[in-house]
């Protein structure tokens, strides 16, 4: 074994020891715990939405339109949260409607992240005008309001699911570009990496097998914090006509549907829009869970 292999494994096993006793002190955490079972339940409930859901989301009949929840006078128990204004069962559309938010939140922070990270580590490490470059671009998008950013970028392109993911990427990668470039920073000087370049080693190998696994902490944290918050992006174009179009349930159209009927008929809003909350508040508590066990100034 080379030199320059045995520091790789040794940085690899300190890495996954640091990244082990994390985890432990997360797992310690009973109720970032809980809200994480509530997330993972949502992501089930998405993948087998075909067979859980009780009727096609899709299907409208006008004889049981407004029809309330079971538990209200006139209700039925075939469908536990009522109709809407076209006679859809609610509860169906809830269902099919995390699909939408999850595929989402999930593509947008995978593509922006991958983005951010290399961007962040060409930035932390080569400095120079690489630096100045990716600085001054991430400087000017976060001038810019993200939802009128994203509002502004699908006027231009077009609602639909590719383009609602790639106007909510566009400028979600800059949060996670300036976490790497700080981290990368701060680790570039570190005895592990000064000695794998003493020993030769490239600049990208340096960046990816050296630097990379020791500053994923704080990426995970703040990819799982900027999940939650590009879910509520979605649902707010959804609610304002641009985002997923009909007649594909989604969590932001339904509350939109349902507002004109808040005064008697509130449950149309009000259950999509508890299912934004509960979504969006796991994946919160979760995200806090992360970085009380991930940060080093959170541990005792």
């Amino acid at each position: 074994m080379t030199a320059v292999d045995s520091m790789e494994t040794a940085a690899m096993a300190r890495s996954e020891t640091l990244f082990g006793r994390n985890l432990r002190n997360f797992a310690s955490n009973k109720v970032s715990v809980l809200f994480l079972f509530i997330t993972f339940g949502f992501v089930l409930t998405a993948i087998a939405a075909p067979l859980i859901a009780p009727h096609d989301p899709n299907e409208a009949d006008l004889f049981r339109r407004l029809l309330p929840p079971a538990w209200m006078s006139g209700g039925s128990w075939e469908f536990p949260l009522g109709c809407d204004a076209l006679g859809r069962d609610i509860l169906s559309r809830i269902i099919y409607g995390s699909r939408v938010s999850i595929f989402i939140g999930l593509a947008v922070i995978l593509v922006a992240t991958t983005i951010g990270v290399l961007a962040g580590l060409a930035a932390g490490y080569l400095k120079g005008w690489v630096d100045v470059v990716i600085s001054r671009l991430v400087d000017i998008l976060l001038g810019f309001p993200y939802l009128i950013f994203a509002i502004a970028l699908i006027a231009m392109t077009g609602p639909g699911l590719q383009n609602i993911i790639l106007a909510l990427a566009y400028k979600e990668w800059v949060i996670p570009c300036r976490v790497v470039r700080g981290e990368t920073l701060a680790t570039a000087g570190a005895e592990y990496v000064e000695a794998a370049h003493a020993l030769g080693a490239s600049k990208s190998n340096i960046m990816l097998r050296e630097i990379l696994p020791n500053i994923m902490s704080p990426v995970l944290v703040v990819s799982t914090v900027r999940m939650a918050h590009v879910i509520i992006l979605e649902a707010s174009l959804s609610f304002l006509g641009i985002g997923v179009q009909p007649p594909t349930a989604s969590w932001g159209s339904m509350v939109a549907d349902g507002r004109s009927f808040m005064l008697n008929e509130w449950w149309l809003a009000t259950f999509p829009g508890l299912a934004i909350l509960l979504l969006v508040l796991s994946i919160n508590v979760v995200s806090q869970g992360l970085r009380d066990a991930f940060d080093p100034k959170f541990h005792d």
